[in-house]
């Protein structure tokens, strides 16, 4: 495992299950593409429909819901133009008549040693993640988060922050990937969550596709 997880995790990364680990040992410019298909039952909150609308805009959160959605995540690793290691994480939700993408950027910050994620295409939510290990399992959960203006970056307060777990594990009753991801808020509760399955293939390419070379010109990182 050489990626933005292994730098994060240090030598927690060995308990990762191996096929856990598998998943996230994307090296940087390897060229390798991992894309997994399965289906995920959606959920999301009431209060926050318009925001969420409003995000499908910037291949972020989005306002459907529904059992057995068919689902696919694909994942690459590549250097930013900044020169920061990172691996980007496109999940696109097939409701239909509509295909929702939800779009982060994950970067390890070398100077600080922490692990930032970048949501939506252009980045405008940056937060911190906190990930670790839980019987082979990847946890990962967020910290401080900031508006992204430019090269700017604006805390949010808790208030305005969401609350975010993601659970990454692999059972080998059923040889697929379990994943489990809840977002929610202080004031609103719930807005977005999924759960479900997938199966995983990797492909050898010749560099990172340029469509999932998201969140350009991200020269400066979040303060300390």
């Amino acid at each position: 495992m050489t990626g933005v997880y292994e730098r994060a995790l240090g030598e927690a990364a060995a308990d990762l299950h191996p096929k856990v680990r598998d998943r996230y040992s994307l090296a940087p410019d390897d060229g390798t593409v991992c894309v997994g298909r399965g289906e995920m039952d959606i959920t999301r909150g009431t209060l926050v429909l318009p925001a969420l609308y409003a995000m499908t805009t910037q291949n972020m959160l989005f306002p459907e819901a529904g059992e057995g959605v068919p689902f696919s995540v694909t994942t690459v690793a590549y250097t930013t133009e900044g020169g920061h290691e990172a691996m980007t994480t496109r999940r696109a939700f097939d409701f239909g008549e509509t295909t929702r993408l939800f779009d982060s950027l994950t970067v390890w910050d070398a100077e600080a040693e922490r692990l930032l994620d970048f949501l939506g295409t252009h980045g405008r939510i940056a937060s911190e993640l906190h990930p670790r290990v839980e019987d082979g399992a990847l946890v990962v959960t967020g910290g401080r988060q900031w508006a992204r203006l430019g090269n700017r970056y604006v805390p949010l307060p808790g208030p305005l922050a969401a609350n975010v777990e993601v659970r990454d594990r692999y059972d080998e009753a059923d040889e697929r990937y379990h994943v489990t991801a809840t977002v929610e808020n202080d004031l609103v509760g719930h807005m977005l969550g999924y759960r479900g399955t997938f199966t995983q293939e990797q492909t050898d390419g010749d560099g990172t596709p340029d469509d999932l070379r998201i969140v350009r010109g991200l020269d400066r990182l979040p303060p300390r």
